[in-house]
């Protein structure tokens, strides 16, 4: 047990001064007092200045793409698109072993602590040896990611991903996408193994994921989808949908139907899934999803990148849909670059400012900050996103004294962050009750820097 006496915090009922904040062993919040000083319990507080802030979920990344990042940007014909970056991402995908992910992904997850991002949701489908069979016994693979987690210190929630068909009808995986396969029994079996194995870690947690309705047939989603309820019915299941148009085009040929319309025909649909991206959703679908209250995840620098298109944040949270961020593709891992992007976009389409703030919240960086946290949190099935009591403690905290800081009030903190490059601030981060980023550095980072720079160099000569 330990106590930490909060200079200024961002708490569920808006800002507080001086409140103590009392952490049990296992990370997890059991009391916060809002009057000045210690609650007189005999613990004696650890005093964090600045402005501390819940940590940032991060609803929706593939860690091996972060082997990609500025190494694509150039035009290979006028036309190239989501579909001709994919064949690049192919080529890495059919080169990456266990040990070059997990060097990936720990400087991908050491990268995320100092952005902001407290804990991740790995949408994970690179299943299979580089020959496409599959491993003998542990997933090298999947322990490549829990390794890389557990050194980083980050929260986890690790989806195993359905990946059974290259496109709408059925069609067969390609042969770029043989890693991907795997069975809806060895699916199943993988995540109840799983869900048995760490249910008792404070930051490990497990979900599941159907890489998307071209890649997984409806009849298989469904059937899939039901038995995972009867696992856990607080399951986290994500889910890419309608992200290009050329997909949802491909969808209404094959069934009549668009993507979310499926989804939300199937009846499937709770507060426990996410669906990323639905960058091409109707108002209808929009009003559908925010009624079945399930969680959209926009990765606004992926989607942008990529050249998908626009996410109707507007209409959307004006029907009281839940938003969370994610890096995906990891062009960008700054959860304040993705809630940025967020009200810009809106700002360019509406020729209006401050279009996401909400009646009960005038700040947009409060507002953004604070509902993506909480429910990034409830999409990927982990304890935290606010500083609260049963919550994890996964916080950031921004130096005051930082000039993109300087002349902030409480009030105004995370429009800084948002608007002003505050993310520089960022100096210290704590994820379930053990300091992680101290004055901006991780433990890890000496030993990291010369086996990343080797792998990089390595992954950039020819394959």
């Amino acid at each position: 047990m330990k106590q930490y006496q909060l200079e200024s915090a961002l708490l569920p009922q808006g800002w507080a001064r001086e409140c103590t904040v009392t952490v049990a062993d296992d990370g997890i919040i059991t009391h916060v007092d809002t009057g000045a000083g210690p609650d007189g319990s005999t613990f004696v507080a650890e005093r964090v200045t600045g402005v501390t802030i819940p940590g940032m979920p991060n609803a929706h990344s593939h860690a091996f793409q972060r082997a990609m990042v500025g190494n694509t940007e150039y035009r290979l014909s006028a036309r190239d698109s989501f579909w001709t970056w994919r064949r690049a991402m192919y080529q890495l995908a059919n080169r990456i072993e266990p040990e070059e992910l997990q060097i990936l992904a720990t400087q991908l997850f050491v990268e995320m602590l100092k952005a902001g991002y407290t804990s991740v949701a790995e949408f994970h489908y690179l299943h299979r040896q580089k020959n496409a069979a599959p491993y003998p016994g542990t997933n090298g693979l999947w322990e490549a990611i829990d390794n890389a987690a557990e050194i980083a210190g980050i929260g986890l929630t690790f989806l195993p991903t359905l990946y059974q068909t290259s496109d709408f009808g059925g069609k067969p995986l390609k042969r770029e996408q043989a890693r991907f396969a795997m069975d809806t029994d060895v699916f199943l079996r993988a995540i109840q193994q799983r869900l048995a194995d760490r249910r008792h870690q404070s930051r490990a947690r497990t979900g599941a994921a159907f890489h998307s309705l071209r890649a997984v047939p409806l009849e298989h989603l469904r059937e899939a989808a039901l038995q995972l309820r009867g696992l856990d019915a607080a399951l986290p299941v994500h889910i890419h949908v309608a992200e290009q148009l050329r997909e949802v085009k491909a969808c209404r040929q094959e069934t009549g139907r668009r993507p979310i319309e499926l989804l939300l025909d199937s009846g499937l649909l709770t507060p426990h899934w996410c669906l990323v991206h639905a960058t091409h959703a109707t108002p209808e679908e929009l009003k559908g999803i925010a009624a079945a209250a399930a969680i959209v995840c926009a990765s606004i620098s992926t989607e942008a990148n990529l050249g998908d298109g626009f996410f109707d944040t507007t209409r959307f949270l004006k029907a009281g849909g839940c938003l969370c961020v994610g890096s995906d593709s990891q062009a960008t891992v700054s959860p304040a670059e993705e809630l940025r992007w967020m009200e810009y976009q809106q700002r360019l389409r509406k020729k209006r400012r401050a279009v996401l703030a909400a009646d009960t919240e005038p700040h947009v960086g409060t507002r953004l900050w604070r509902d993506a946290a909480q429910h990034g949190a409830q999409a990927i099935g982990q304890p935290a996103g606010a500083i609260a009591v049963g919550r994890r403690a996964d916080w950031l905290v921004l130096d005051d004294t930082h000039p993109s800081m300087v002349g902030a009030t409480a009030q105004t903190a995370l429009d800084h962050l948002l608007f002003a490059g505050a993310s520089a601030a960022i100096r210290d981060v704590m994820v379930a009750g053990r300091w992680v980023i101290l004055e901006g550095r991780h433990a890890a980072d000496e030993a990291l820097r010369g086996r990343f720079a080797h792998l990089m160099h390595g992954l950039a000569a020819p394959g």
